[in-house]
């Protein structure tokens, strides 16, 4: 446990390290050196236990998204990368935050997230790409375990949610001032020795791994010069991602002359890039007017597939805003007109379902499925039409083909505690509530809901035993994270 406080403590000051006064310099912050060239700071069980954690004390305290398209995308995305990476098996989980902020960060585990805001500010699918193998090189070369010195001793709950608070001081500063309040209320010392170094390799390896991924390694230094430029319009707002990365001109200047040696091409946007950036910029929008502007002032500009995306656009924006009947045709167009895109299809079976025709949405999501049948987006929604059809049973068997990713998501327990709520297996149900609530990070909600299970008729020995284990290990995990405050 030790260890991971370690860990805990050097990772939450690599990623977000205090905030400069206005008047610093944001060339001089630099940030900590932190591989671990012995690989015995952590163990990988430890490691993965405390991504796990991390990732549930985000949840808990803002908005990640849930949407499967955008998790898809993203998750390919970094997948993409990763498998050309130094640690092509190492079990990447890559996430957006659906906030405006430019940020981007690598937690313990492999976890790696992007806010909507910096996806949105990217001209082109290889700056993300660029942003997201930044990251994925802080982990591969373990920046996050080197020269780490602390002493102390903090529960698995409380080193995950230090690290979340930590995050999360940027938006809510006394989250932040209470993590740091904690660590000094236990008698927990450490120091941080911070270079420029695991920067710099970082947009060396990074390069490399967008080279050989088939995005464009220029992309780095450009989309680097275009931040640093926008910095004289934010005044004491910097972005995040400028705070904890700070770009300075040798650093653009290094990863320029190394993008130089790579041979010139087009590297062409993904359809998919565009696609999930339209859905961004109407799930973040705060003004539904603003948004139809912009779609609507790029309906006769650029290329074809430029035209068609901001179609795409302005029918999400109808159906965010529940104008059905101005949506429903624009997807009937774009789903006849380009019947290989399964966005299209899919938006216009979500319009069907979100109108409660269920029979329509569950054929057009049959159809579907069977021409995209690994695409694991339109399964999640497939499924959703079957519970609001009561075909519960083939929902069930639908859920366990999903992968072992899909499988992971929040939404996944979700959907499996509704099947068996239809399936009038009660204690399965709460069961499956109970660890859907565990992994938003609300375990007092998962306690109830395992009272709740255990309290259901004809409970079999094999199931009752599960539930006693988890009973017994949300109630240690509620109780250390109690302690912690």
């Amino acid at each position: 446990m030790q260890k991971t406080a370690l860990l805990a403590l050097a990772l939450s000051l690599t990623v977000f390290p205090p905030l400069p006064h206005a008047a610093d310099d944001i060339s001089k912050i630099e940030l900590p050196d932190m591989g671990d060239s012995s690989g015995t700071l952590i163990t990988p069980e430890e490691e993965k236990q405390l991504g796990a954690a991390f990732f549930r004390s985000l949840n808990s305290q803002i908005s990640i998204n849930q949407d499967p398209e955008i998790q898809q995308y993203i998750q390919s995305i970094g997948q993409k990368l990763v498998t050309v990476s130094d640690l092509p098996g190492y079990p990447f989980h890559f996430f957006v935050v659906l906030e405006n902020d430019v940020n981007a960060f690598a937690g313990p585990g492999g976890y790696v997230g992007v806010n909507a805001g910096l996806i949105l500010i990217t001209e082109a699918e290889s700056e993300l790409a660029s942003v997201m193998s930044h990251e994925i090189a802080h982990v591969t070369q373990r920046h996050l375990y080197r020269a780490a010195e602390a002493a102390g001793r903090l529960s698995l709950p409380t080193a995950a949610a230090t690290l979340a608070a930590i995050l999360l001081g940027t938006q809510a500063p006394q989250l932040g001032q209470a993590a740091l309040i904690a660590i000094q209320a236990g008698s927990i010392q450490f120091q941080i020795d911070f270079t420029r170094e695991n920067e710099e390799e970082a947009d060396r390896v990074g390069m490399h791994i967008l080279s050989e991924s088939q995005f464009d390694p220029r992309s780095m230094p450009t989309f680097f010069e275009r931040l640093q430029q926008s910095t004289r319009y934010y005044g004491q707002n910097i972005p995040e991602f400028l705070r904890t990365h700070p770009v300075t001109a040798s650093r653009i200047s290094d990863s320029r002359g190394r993008a130089d040696q790579y041979p010139y091409k087009q590297y062409p946007d993904s359809l998919g890039y565009q696609l999930i950036r339209a859905k961004l910029r109407v799930m973040a929008g705060t003004d539904p007017a603003e948004t139809r502007k912009y779609f609507a002032s790029r309906l006769n500009q650029g290329t074809d597939e430029q035209r068609t995306v901001a179609t795409y656009g302005l029918g999400l924006t109808a159906l965010a805003q529940q104008k059905f009947t101005e949506a429903e045709p624009i997807f009937q167009k774009l789903a006849s007109d380009f019947p290989a895109q399964s966005q299209y299809g899919a938006a216009l079976a979500r319009t069907a379902l979100e109108q409660r025709q269920f029979g329509k949405a569950l054929a057009l999501y049959e159809k579907l499925s069977g021409r995209f049948p690994e695409n694991e987006a339109i399964k999640l929604e497939y499924i959703t039409s079957l519970l609001k059809t009561d075909q519960a049973e083939k929902a069930r068997k639908t859920l366990f083909s999903l992968s072992a990713n899909t499988q992971k998501l929040p939404v996944y327990y979700q959907m499996l505690a509704e099947t068996y709520g239809k399936l009038h297996q009660p204690a399965e149900s709460h069961r499956y509530f109970a660890e859907y609530y565990y992994a938003m990070g609300q375990t007092r909600d998962a306690i109830t809901q395992i009272r709740l299970a255990q309290k259901s008729k004809g409970l079999n020995f094999y199931l009752s035993s599960i539930l006693s284990e988890r009973l017994s290990f949300f109630i240690d995990e509620d109780r250390k994270a109690r302690e912690a405050r």
